[in-house]
């Protein structure tokens, strides 16, 4: 197993733990989704067929972008099921598109929130308090710095 070297020249475990790599992958994959969203499925993809074999700390990073991608994907469904509703039920034509504006940006605000927690996590060596959450995974999210 390869490891890297910390400043004072020894070997940093966390930074050559198991699926920590492939973690940083995922996230880095759901960020280009914003450009080209094929790399959110290919990046759910390596983290269900990595997850078992990962650090049980890297775990909780892949069970997180695991939840992120089905959350966003039970997300959509459902929001295509209102734009529907909103369609057959007569609304003017500007609301079902001004309600998609608004719900596309405050699901790439969220999807970008939990990278971006996720790797800040990652790159400090510490798990995902809470890989389960709807929100971001046990993270206090401030705009505060400190």
């Amino acid at each position: 197993m390869p490891h890297t070297l910390a400043h004072d020249g020894s070997v940093n475990p966390e930074k050559a733990a198991r699926g920590r790599g492939t973690a940083i992958v995922v996230y880095m994959l759901f960020l280009g989704s914003v450009l080209a969203v094929v790399t959110a499925p290919i990046g759910v993809l390596l983290a269900h067929l990595k997850r078992h074999r990962a650090e049980p700390w890297v775990q909780s990073h892949l069970q997180f972008q695991i939840r992120t991608f089905w959350l966003g994907v039970l997300g959509g469904a459902l929001f295509i099921a209102v734009w529907q509703l909103l369609g057959l039920v007569g609304a003017p034509a500007v609301a079902p598109w001004a309600l998609g504006y608004v719900y596309f940006t405050a699901c790439l605000i969220w999807m970008v929130a939990r990278c971006g927690v996720g790797i800040a996590r990652l790159t400090a060596n510490r798990p995902v308090a809470n890989p389960r959450s709807l929100t971001f995974g046990g993270a206090r999210v401030t705009l505060a710095d400190g």
